[in-house]
């Protein structure tokens, strides 16, 4: 009979350790964040996708009543800062701001990869989404079709900068597709990107609005064409470089931006970071804001963000496959 009673006492015991087991994730959850979350972007400050997280991580911080710091880990094509949110603890409080780049493009294109995006992030949602530039200094050529035809009378000699893989690709594809041949020369970010055009590194670019964008109205750059349709507050004359180049088959190229967290983060703490996206993008201040540096904030279920870049690389797969195009 004692035996009988102490395996009762025992099974009681484990079943409320088990139950303890299960509710303490949503006791976690409820208390999230007690202390600062931490942002990685893997690209210098200054740049668009910096200004994005910067802006999102004040209004996040507010209903949290926790400080949200931004860590600028730039380096290795976004891989440095990838990589180390990948082995961050899966509890929330360090988080990836992620791209494009690094999602999609990076897994494309860089064999033995430090990361796996299907395995070693948990998607959180999109923040923004990005229209890119083709940019020259305020004393370069003023029109997408006088600078093809600079770069036709010397063949090889002109050079365009980009700081991601997909800017570069898109340089890439306008200069094969217009029958130009230029050199690229790669930055980290756009604030270097810019830099380079001040200075005449570069003969023109192909990147973010954002870093730029001051400079364009006070006519030390300018903006020759935007890579999509979507309007754009900041520069509402711009045309698309599909149009003004005569390159239909040069299509949209967009970026975008969002969050991811390590694997193994509990959902319920994803739901509370995404909850605090959603009440960001929906603030008009917010939004007003990076729309007038060519960024959409919007937000997505982490399901509609993870869906959203397995189907992007799935599309670019099929690009890099029959495009034949090599990035070294």
């Amino acid at each position: 009979m004692h035996s009988f009673v102490r395996l009762v006492a025992v099974g009681a015991v484990s079943m409320l350790a088990a139950v303890h087991a299960a509710a303490q994730p949503a006791a976690d959850a409820q208390s999230f964040p007690n202390r600062a979350v931490k942002l990685v972007v893997p690209f210098p400050p200054g740049g668009p996708t910096d200004i994005m997280a910067r802006t999102f991580g004040q209004k996040m911080s507010e209903p949290w009543g926790q400080p949200v710091i931004i860590e600028n880990r730039p380096g290795g094509n976004a891989t440095i800062g990838a990589q180390q949110v990948a082995k961050s603890p899966a509890d929330g409080y360090t988080l990836l701001v992620t791209m494009d780049t690094i999602m999609v493009m990076n897994t494309i294109t860089i064999p033995n990869l430090p990361y796996d995006v299907l395995k070693d992030f948990a998607p959180v949602s999109l923040t923004a989404q990005n229209t890119s530039l083709l940019i020259v200094r305020g004393d370069g050529p003023k029109t997408v079709q006088e600078l093809i035809a600079k770069a036709k009378a010397n063949p090889g000699k002109m050079n365009y900068g980009a700081g991601i893989i997909t800017t570069r690709l898109a340089g890439y594809q306008f200069g094969r597709l217009a029958g130009i041949k230029t050199q690229f020369i790669p930055f980290k970010g756009s604030s270097e990107v810019v830099q380079a055009l001040l200075t005449g590194t570069i003969d023109f670019s192909v990147d973010g609005v954002a870093a730029s964008v001051g400079l364009i109205k006070e006519g030390k750059l300018r903006a020759l064409a935007k890579l999509n349709n979507r309007p754009l507050p900041a520069l509402p004359d711009l045309k698309p470089l599909s149009v003004e180049a005569n390159l239909p088959e040069l299509g949209e190229i967009s970026t975008w931006a969002g969050l991811v967290a390590p694997a193994g983060t509990p959902p319920a703490v994803i739901d509370r970071i995404q909850q605090a996206v959603a009440k960001a993008a929906a603030d008009p201040a917010l939004t007003q804001r990076l729309l007038g540096m060519g960024i959409v904030a919007t937000s997505t279920t982490p399901k509609e963000f993870g869906d959203y870049y397995r189907s992007e690389i799935g599309r670019w797969s099929k690009v890099f496959e029959t495009s034949g195009i090599k990035l070294n």
